[in-house]
């Protein structure tokens, strides 16, 4: 721990239950209700009125936790499936607008359906079912979003041979005018589907994107018990983007969420001469595996039950325990040495001060070894600091790629507002 006698900063806030897990219906009226009405994380492209007979079905079923996830998850079902057919049914009437936005509010409902991570059969057919509305979705704007099948070419055995990932270009990028390109690496439970969400906002200011998912995440093929896959499953995306003409190489920034800063930091120091930059937003790097952290972490900020959840994402499935035991000393990246490396990628630390997900002391001790890095705390707010710290955060990007913008006018792009 960084603060004074060997405690955490949030050391005052850790024994204490956050009221959202009560029940769910206490989840949704504390927590969830007003991101859904603004359509923001985990809500993305998500309207409140959608979840309305969801959140009804689940009071009346007093669900709370521990949840039963394939019970769970089949509550969303109907009303998924109905948004759906309204898609489809515009897609037949040549209405592209009309449909791209109800898939994409069906692959809003899939995605809660399947969070925190797809843990159960019912959860997995979610994971599924909202990957094809969301690509529908995007395939029908005006500027689509491609999956890419990345060859994953680093990879061994028992990993898999591609790396799927979400792409976009700005029209005109070529070998002759390529353009900058901002890595985007996911969280625990956010993945492609959702951080989608950027990419157009950085194709109206000339940049392209790639949204990829981290080991035990999504659809990510690296081994998710072996500390070292996502050095070659970046390998494989960087000899990737390499080879595209329109993108300038020279000009790759990596902007990291939440779990996905964990894996930020090591790609800072593993790969440092092949990026631009680097962000890692609300990441963690040696205390987030701490017993004395996740002893607490399942009744603090996170919605659900946080290290079960990180326990089946690093391998160890149900076995919550094992990850107690284990996780620090075959993760940590001061433990392995990574923090002590001496030379590192540019790197961008940034999180909330109270953070009850992965703890600031993190953000302290990166600081503390191996090269220098640049940190920007947001205080008073808890994990990843926003919407604050989006601010600080695109501002350094536009430095970055030397570009002249108000970060604010992309900030507005992140809420969604149906229009059907």
């Amino acid at each position: 721990m960084a603060a004074p006698n060997g405690q955490y900063f949030i050391q005052d806030a850790i024994k204490q239950t956050a009221p959202h897990h009560e029940s769910f219906k206490a989840l949704w009226e504390t927590k969830w209700k007003k991101p859904a009405e603004m359509g923001v994380y985990p809500f993305m492209f998500g309207t409140a009125k959608d979840f309305e007979p969801v959140v009804e079905e689940m009071v009346k079923k007093d669900m709370r936790e521990p949840y039963d996830w394939d019970e769970y998850a089949q509550t969303f079902f109907p009303q998924a499936e109905k948004l759906v057919g309204i898609a489809a049914e515009a897609e037949r009437n040549g209405e592209k607008e009309k449909a791209s936005e109800y898939y994409l509010r069906a692959s809003a409902v899939y995605r809660i359906s399947r969070f925190p991570a797809p843990r159960s059969e019912k959860q997995r057919y979610a994971w599924t079912k909202g990957k094809e509305a969301a690509l529908k979705g995007f395939s029908l704007r005006e500027h689509p979003v491609k999956e890419v099948m990345v060859p994953h070419k680093h990879g061994i055995e028992g990993e898999g041979g591609e790396i799927p990932i979400y792409h976009l270009l700005p029209a005109g990028a070529s070998k002759e005018s390529p353009v900058p390109l901002v890595f985007i690496i996911a969280g625990l439970d956010g993945y492609r589907t959702e951080l989608a969400v950027w990419m157009e906002g950085w194709r109206q200011k000339g940049v392209g994107t790639v949204v990829v998912e981290i080991p035990g995440t999504g659809d990510s093929p690296a081994k998710i018990d072996d500390p070292t896959s996502p050095d070659r499953l970046w390998s494989s995306m960087l000899d990737w983007i390499d080879m595209q003409e329109g993108i300038d190489n020279r000009k790759v920034c990596v902007w990291a969420f939440s779990t996905g800063g964990f894996y930020a930091i090591r790609l800072a120091h593993t790969h440092p001469d092949r990026l631009a930059g680097v962000v890692a937003l609300g990441g963690g790097c040696h205390h987030m595996f701490d017993r004395a952290w996740l002893d607490e972490v399942n009744h603090l900020e996170y919605p659900f039950d946080l290290a079960d959840t990180l326990a089946y994402k690093y391998g160890y499935g149900l076995d919550v325990e094992k990850f107690k035991q284990e996780g620090s000393d075959k993760f940590s990246l001061l433990k392995d040495g990574t923090l002590d490396k001496p030379r590192c990628a540019r790197l961008l630390l940034v999180n909330g001060t109270l953070d009850e997900i992965f703890p600031i002391d993190d953000y302290y001790l990166a600081v503390q070894h191996g090269a220098p890095k640049e940190v920007r705390f947001v205080p008073g707010i808890k994990h990843m600091g926003e919407p604050e710290s989006f601010a600080v955060i695109l501002k350094w990007i536009y430095e970055l790629f030397g570009i002249k913008a108000n970060p604010v006018d992309q900030m507005k792009m992140l809420r969604f507002s149906p229009k059907y």
